[in-house]
């Protein structure tokens, strides 16, 4: 991978100079990535997924892109790698079911070693923790926001991430390492099958230290664990696309004006769809 790639990287996350790996260093670029690169679906809703090769993440998210967890978490432990971190990658997996103790592989989660001391690294979540936390069991508490890793004991060897009043409240991921590879087959499903949320709903997050800005279809919320989410429907196209750039910090010169249209007619009709369904 060449220096540029991960140059124009540094620059979207606003972070110069020279970088000596460190907890606190770890801890900004964690920061810095969820603020400004957002988790988001825009290419897969339009039909034309990108590949999750990290160096093609790194060379998007330079860019002004975002994507899910295999481009972010893909990404972002390439950078980290490229800064001389001790890098391990995980075959994880989100459910909706608190008790879930399988590790179903739709997710990609990073682990690092410094200095004798390992932690959970993700960037992938949308709604994840703001910062690494230390891989041990204890629960933690970042802007109001509750998390709790566990032992994930039996079949599956590995850890759980509790994300208490999250809509995935666990994330397993397995001790093993893994590489690339292990996420393609689910990728590919993730990216083109019909039934797949991706598919299925326009979703961008972005998280900081007080809160999650995210945005289904046309509902933006801005989630704030004290005060609870604060809802507002978008009304049209120019506040729509105003919101993937101002809010989110997505960059929008990569779409056409067919593009525009084409995602705003696919955001429009879901909307519609969801609308329907709501019981009257």
């Amino acid at each position: 991978m060449t220096t540029g790639i991960f140059a124009d990287y540094l620059r979207r996350l606003g972070i110069t100079g020279p970088h000596t790996p460190s907890a606190e260093g770890l801890f900004a670029l964690q920061r810095a990535h969820l603020e400004r690169v957002p988790y988001e679906n825009i290419d897969i809703q339009l039909g034309r997924p990108p590949g999750i090769d990290p160096e093609l993440s790194a060379r998007r998210f330079g860019a002004g892109r975002g994507g899910y967890c295999f481009h972010l978490n893909g990404g972002f432990g390439a950078l980290l790698d490229s800064l001389g971190y001790d890098v391990t990658r995980h075959v994880g997996g989100v459910s909706e079911e608190p008790d879930a103790r399988e590790v179903n592989g739709n997710h990609l989660t990073l682990t690092v070693r410094i200095d004798g001391e390992a932690y959970f690294v993700d960037a992938g979540l949308g709604d994840g923790p703001h910062e690494p936390l230390p891989l041990r069991e204890d629960s933690y508490e970042q802007g109001g926001f509750l998390y709790r890793l566990t032992r994930l004991e039996g079949a599956e060897q590995g850890w759980t991430l509790h994300n208490t009043g999250g809509p995935f409240p666990v994330m397993n991921f397995r001790s093993a390492p893994a590489v690339m590879a292990d996420f393609a087959q689910e990728h590919a499903r993730l990216s083109t099958a019909p039934d797949s949320s991706f598919i299925r709903t326009l979703s961008l997050l972005r998280r900081d230290a007080t809160g999650i800005d995210l945005l289904r279809g046309r509902v933006l919320s801005r989630i704030d664990p004290h005060k609870g989410p604060v809802d507002r429907e978008l009304g049209g196209p120019e506040e729509f696309f105003d919101v993937l750039a101002g809010v989110f910090g997505r960059e929008l010169d990569d779409l056409t004006p067919v593009d525009r249209a084409a995602l705003w007619a696919r955001v429009n009709q879901a909307h519609e769809a969801w609308l329907a369904s709501r019981p009257a």
